[in-house]
């Protein structure tokens, strides 16, 4: 039973490991070709799908990212014009953790552009699986990714406590 468990693991993290180096390939070079970086794309994807415009707070619940590095990222498609403030006059460093933030017209299309570049890896990906198989498995993976997340807080709070 062991050693079966131990091959599961090894299955898991190498395709998890190897799944997340394609993606990270994948933003890289369909971004260059627009001058982003793949940080740029998961906030101009969560900021498409939400019009009404999200916090870098929220950006960084959803994307699970840093601070920083989402910060970073929205400075830069706001000094290319991609993304802008809502009430901008309102927005000194302190504030824009907590601003709104939308998509330009300009921010508009070149989302469009990424999100035909990740439909078209996605699409790739799962083209050798079903309807029901891809179903199982974002259900399975989303368990297995919720499961290890209770797993590690359970760990922190064991470590608090010792």
């Amino acid at each position: 039973m062991e050693a079966a468990m131990i091959e599961r693991f090894e299955t898991f993290t190498t395709n998890i490991a190897s799944i997340y180096k394609n993606i990270v390939k994948i933003k890289k070079y369909e971004m260059n070709k627009i001058g982003l970086k793949g940080t740029h794309v998961t906030c101009m994807n969560f900021l498409n799908n939400s019009p009404e415009g999200l916090t870098a707070a929220e950006i960084c619940v959803l994307a699970k990212e840093n601070k920083a590095g989402i910060s970073r990222a929205l400075a830069d498609l706001l000094e290319q014009g991609l993304v802008e403030y809502v009430n901008a006059e309102d927005t000194s460093d302190k504030r824009k953790y907590r601003a709104k933030v939308i998509l330009t017209p300009k921010g508009i299309a070149y989302a469009q552009k990424v999100n035909a570049a990740i439909n078209n890896a996605v699409s790739f990906g799962g083209s050798d699986l079903s309807d029901e198989t891809r179903a199982v498995f974002y259900s399975a993976l989303k368990t297995i990714s919720t499961n290890l997340e209770q797993y590690c807080n359970e760990l922190e709070r064991n470590d608090e406590h010792e």
